[in-house]
């Protein structure tokens, strides 16, 4: 059975991050290379080749924003997410470039 991906805009995420922030799990599925040239802050990157073996660490029972350069690549995963029986799962419209073209912030990741 085929789901629609839900989708947050960048305001809308910005939002629910201030009023819920341990509510929300961002993940970033872009590459390790790209995830520390900058992310949102208090993301986790896990890259989208390694969603598959690395699903026992995404929590079913909290809303999993998930995020990419453009909101391509978090399409794909979430429709992945979606098949393996997680429900709280949302799409960035528009990636990172949406946060970024509104000046939402973004940090240098400590470690990964």
């Amino acid at each position: 059975m085929y789901r629609s991906i839900k989708e947050l805009d960048a305001p809308e995420l910005a939002q629910r991050l201030d009023d819920q922030p341990d509510a929300i799990h961002v993940i970033d599925v872009r590459e390790i290379n790209e995830f520390t040239r900058g992310t949102m802050p208090g993301a986790k990157a896990i890259p989208m080749a390694s969603i598959p073996v690395r699903l026992n660490e995404l929590q079913q029972d909290k809303e999993l924003v998930i995020i990419c350069r453009s909101g391509a690549r978090s399409a794909q995963v979430c429709r992945f997410l979606q098949q393996q029986g997680f429900d709280k799962v949302f799409n960035l419209r528009g990636g990172l470039m949406s946060w970024t073209r509104l000046g939402l912030p973004i940090e240098l990741p400590q470690a990964v």
